[in-house]
């Protein structure tokens, strides 16, 4: 699913709301998410997962194409664990 598909769907279930508001509902919430990992922070949806933002380390690397080492710069990367009701869907028997 991408955005806009979901944006679609939440519309189509609340046909109260306008399309341009569930828009900026799903880019206010997608931008607080984005706004808090790049903080440091962790982000937490109960029974879906939580969202943090894990250290790499600086390390040397390979071209892959060349074979030459290069330098590769510490960096910041956002992590996901899935929530337990979330895995148990996952992993559940078809129905």
């Amino acid at each position: 699913m991408i955005k806009s598909e979901l944006i679609l769907k939440i519309a189509e279930q609340n046909p109260h709301l306008y399309h341009r508001d569930v828009e900026r509902i799903i880019d206010t919430i997608f931008d607080e998410i984005v706004g808090s990992l790049a903080s440091g922070n962790r982000v937490e949806l109960r029974g879906f997962g939580a969202f943090s933002v894990k250290k790499r380390d600086a390390r040397q690397g390979r071209n892959p194409r060349t074979g030459q080492i290069v330098d590769v710069a510490e960096k910041r990367v956002p992590f996901f664990k899935t929530g337990k009701e979330l895995h148990v869907r996952l992993n559940s028997p078809a129905s």
